[in-house]
């Protein structure tokens, strides 16, 4: 974060254009752009941090870095950063340095050049890029004075790289996937963090931008949820507890079939386009198909569907 940047992010007077975005929503951009830059008011958030910033929708931040683009605030530097490194840093047009001061050079008093106007103390343009220091802007009587970098001054934000993981994210992720009940369940489980671990060793070497981790992530949770749900049903089975059908036909189905079918189901074309789920996979919605087959009453309704896919109702002394 840049104190310079912030400072004259603030002191900018912004253009209002006929049919263009209002003055405050540009200054707002502008200052989120200002609080990420760097020493050299280079900076680099991708549009989903803006976004979020912001608060506005990712169409009208773009038009705005557009139009601060065009009134010379800023420009598109060609670099791109970030783990893909397709996030775009631009530069901050104009960032005036507070923050650093030129180190005077006291020249030698016995030169022979006493009658010359550089006789003195006079900082030049050399002089200001070769000698410069940080000046701490910790206040005089605290008693950090003269230390820095530590983890406190951090901000929140700073202090949360360390992890791809945001939980807002997921939970809108999860919730566009699914319903809010399968989302309650996967939230007060006692294996998230067993399949978070899971999760982060399985992509290890894969190099996804946080977005795509929060998105797979999601993803892996619905198909967890969905396992240790048909877990849960199978112990059920497996202690007394069978599925049957009405009309005085008995048909049970083991864990090993409930997985055979749920699979089976998920790829029929019929099946699929009535129960699938928006962008579902083939898997999330196999997943969930298991959770159905294990209970009875949910069985009996897909019972059409399973006949195409190959299950035979017990008939007299008949296995499935």
């Amino acid at each position: 974060m840049s104190l310079d940047a912030t400072v004259w992010a603030w002191k900018t007077r912004q253009k209002q254009k006929v049919g263009g975005a209002l003055k405050p929503l540009k200054k707002l951009v502008l200052l989120s752009l200002a609080d990420r830059a760097g020493e050299t008011h280079e900076c680099y958030p991708s549009i989903a941090r803006l976004v979020d910033d912001t608060e506005m929708d990712r169409k009208t931040v773009l038009k705005i870095i557009d139009e601060l683009i065009e009134d010379g605030f800023i420009i598109d530097t060609g670099k791109r950063e970030g783990k893909t490194k397709q996030v775009k840093v631009y530069l901050l047009i104009g960032v005036k340095g507070r923050e650093t001061v030129p180190t005077k050079v006291h020249f030698d008093t016995e030169n022979d050049d006493l009658n010359s106007t550089n006789n003195g103390t006079v900082p030049t343009t050399e002089q200001f890029q070769q000698f410069h220091e940080r000046v701490p802007t910790i206040p005089l009587n605290s008693p950090n004075v003269g230390t820095r970098n530590l983890s406190k001054n951090l901000s929140e934000e700073s202090k949360n790289k360390k992890t791809w993981l945001s939980l807002k994210k997921l939970r809108e992720e999860i919730l566009l996937a699914t319903d809010q009940e399968t989302y309650e369940q996967i939230k007060n489980a006692t294996w998230f963090d067993r399949e978070l671990r899971a999760f982060e060793l399985y992509n290890a070497e894969k190099n996804l931008c946080d977005e795509l981790m929060n998105y797979h992530f999601a993803d892996w949770l619905i198909n967890a949820c969905g396992k240790y749900q048909a877990r849960e049903q199978s112990k059920k089975t497996n202690s007394g507890t069978q599925v049957r059908v009405p009309q005085g036909e008995s048909n049970t189905l083991s864990s090993k079939q409930i997985y055979s079918f749920a699979q089976k189901l998920s790829v029929h074309p019929e099946f699929a386009s009535k129960y699938a789920e928006g962008n579902e996979s083939y898997e999330q919605l196999a997943a969930r198909v298991a959770v159905k087959l294990a209970d009875p009453e949910q069985q009996q309704k897909l019972m059409p569907y399973l006949i195409q896919v190959g299950f035979q109702q017990k008939g007299k002394g008949e296995a499935a």
